[in-house]
């Protein structure tokens, strides 16, 4: 009995623990998001403006696919905005002269969901547009520069999450591979909100079902845990790399809550003689594990609810909700 009680103090502690921790990541995250936000919304507006400018003065906007979107057309674009900057600063004020095209030609390019404007002082601006499900989600910017047309381009700035290698990407790509750059903060931004949603998503269609949910800002480290079963299952997700959208890591554990009084009593007696605790064992739930690693958080976990109460039933037949 003496040995009940004391894992029962222990329980209670390491719920008091748990309650402490979970409030410290929910602090994190809060001021992590505020800082995020209040850091980058005076550069995003900013540019948001000098986007919608760019492309209201448009004369042409060309839609690229496949092989169009090459080294050749992104050196054309370069060449485009250090002419244009070098005909401002030769133009002499109150000379309302035209030159002629190309100089004033204004194009606006689309690859994908990526916007790429000319910008006034030799930048080349790139606006991402995410979305989820087939809806639109939220716009990132990112500027580049070159002091001119035979040097290397560099970011002048951006309205990337913090949280995300944009200086990595630029460290390792953009120097020899620009298009390679443009594309991977693209790949970047679109897994970054596709994970984000598939989270938020289950939290507003399962919310009274997750008793506790963690993860990292990137969204490549996710926990979470179900408590509205007769047993409490643990889910751990690890993304190979930022760009993934399916997790690699899986780890589905459930642990049985609720025993009759005869089994609970011949398992502990069981393990007592052993010389091992009273904490009941996990499982795997290895068709829950295959699910999330094929289908979007959504779609898994609904497919491992519906098979849960038979899962956990098969695993263990002595528990009982009663």
């Amino acid at each position: 009995m003496g040995e009940v009680n004391y894992m029962r103090e222990e329980d209670v502690k390491l719920d008091a623990v748990r309650a402490r921790f979970s409030n410290v990541l929910k602090r994190h995250s809060e001021l992590a998001e505020r800082l995020s936000r209040d850091s980058d919304k005076s550069i995003f507006e900013r540019l948001q403006r000098e986007f919608e400018a760019a492309r209201a003065s448009q004369t042409q906007e060309l839609t690229l696919e496949g092989e169009q979107w090459n080294d050749g057309l992104l050196a054309t674009i370069r060449e485009r905005v250090h002419m244009e900057a070098e005909r401002k600063a030769m133009q002499i004020p109150g000379d309302t002269t035209q030159l002629p095209i190309p100089f004033h030609e204004k194009i606006t390019y689309k690859v994908g969901n990526k916007i790429i404007c000319c910008l006034d002082g030799a930048r080349i601006g790139i606006q991402y547009e995410t979305s989820f499900a087939g809806e639109s989600c939220d716009l990132y910017h990112c500027v580049l520069e070159s002091k001119s047309f035979l040097e290397k381009m560099t970011v002048l700035e951006h309205t990337v999450p913090f949280f995300l290698p944009i200086r990595e990407a630029e460290n390792e790509f953009l120097s020899s591979n620009a298009i390679r750059f443009i594309d991977h903060v693209g790949d970047l931004l679109q897994a970054y909100v596709d994970r984000r949603e598939q989270v938020r998503l289950i939290k507003e269609l399962y919310g009274n079902q997750i008793g506790e949910l963690y993860h990292s800002l990137p969204y490549h480290m996710i926990e979470f845990v179900l408590e509205d079963f007769d047993s409490k299952v643990t889910v751990s997700l690890r993304y190979a790399d930022l760009i993934s959208t399916l997790p690699t890591g899986v780890s589905v554990l459930a642990w049985p809550m609720h025993q009759s009084k005869k089994s609970s009593d011949t398992i502990a007696l069981s393990q007592k003689g052993n010389g091992v605790g009273i904490h009941p064992i996990p499982a795997r739930l290895t068709y829950a594990e295959d699910a999330l690693r094929t289908m979007s958080l959504p779609e898994a976990y609904a497919e491992i609810v519906l098979n849960l109460p038979q899962a956990l039933r098969d695993m263990f037949p002595y528990t009982s909700s009663t």
